[in-house]
């Protein structure tokens, strides 16, 4: 298992304010943005983000960061040899499967496997 990409979690309360700052310090447009309930988010450079209403965004605030990975199952196996655990059970979204899980040491991540289209387009 390998980790693809790594992302620091920007909360917003609107995407299309957010976005030029970021624009501008990564040289680039969003590899991602799409709606996820009633919440957007937009993956740009090393930042991923979540932009929405506070109450609906405090509902993933529990992980630190979002974490792309090439295989969720052993990603799942290694963290139960590790004294990790599920927090939120393995869902499929727009951008292919993920989980939250949380680290013996108390940390919680995202982890998301990627669809392939995505793996190849956004992944050196």
């Amino acid at each position: 298992m390998t980790i693809l990409k790594t992302y620091a979690r920007l909360w917003a309360d609107d995407m299309d304010a957010s976005l030029p700052l970021l624009r501008q310090l990564v040289g680039g447009e969003p590899d991602l943005r799409f709606a996820f309930g009633s919440i957007e988010l937009a993956a740009i450079g090393d930042f991923l983000v979540i932009a929405g209403p506070a109450e609906e965004r405090a509902r993933y605030a529990h992980a630190s960061a979002t974490v792309v990975v090439s295989d969720l199952d052993e990603l799942s196996a290694r963290l139960a040899t590790s004294g990790g655990r599920i927090t939120t059970p393995e869902v499929t979204g727009p951008t292919g499967r993920y989980l939250y899980a949380r680290h013996a040491g108390g940390a919680e991540v995202e982890y998301v496997e990627w669809v392939p289209e995505l793996v190849s387009r956004i992944t050196p």
